[in-house]
């Protein structure tokens, strides 16, 4: 794990070459070399097409689903527990051709979780991420609950 957080393209190449990414044709195509930024795009194909002809929502819900903890793991190393607690995906239009979901770590992020898990303390924060399409039209949207807290060597 140490080796793919080592840097971001490293992390970019083994992502893509996951299974779950990689056959529903997601594909991480930027990640920030501070592991603050990433953005993913998957095209309507085979592998990802529902019965009526467009984007199977479990794989739009998949392409989302990784990447927020990871980049947690990425930025915050060894020193914290980091796994999605419980997510849910609001299907606003069906995805046509190719979708795309950007991920962003605040500063603000960042210093909450510090505040909050100081003490040892679980801490829950909510991330939103927007899939959207060419056209720039919001096709789904998921809210994700990560579950945090410092490991207790570090407590």
């Amino acid at each position: 794990m140490n080796l793919m957080f080592s840097k971001a393209w490293i992390f970019k190449f083994f992502i893509n070459l996951w299974p779950p990414i990689f056959f529903y044709r997601i594909k991480l195509i930027k990640m920030s070399d501070d592991f603050r930024e990433a953005k993913a795009v998957m095209k309507l194909s085979t592998w990802n097409r529902n019965g009526v002809g467009t984007i199977f929502g479990g794989s739009l819900f998949a392409m989302t689903d990784p990447f927020y903890m990871l980049m947690l793991m990425a930025r915050l190393r060894d020193r914290y527990i980091i796994w999605d607690k419980s997510a849910d995906i609001d299907f606003i239009k069906p995805g046509k051709g190719k979708v795309s979901a950007e991920f962003i770590i605040t500063d603000e992020l960042l210093a909450d979780i510090e505040k909050h898990t100081e003490n040892g303390d679980k801490y829950l924060p909510q991330v939103v991420t927007y899939i959207k399409d060419e056209a720039d039209d919001v096709v789904a949207k998921v809210n994700r609950t990560l579950y945090i807290r410092r490991k207790k060597r570090f407590r």
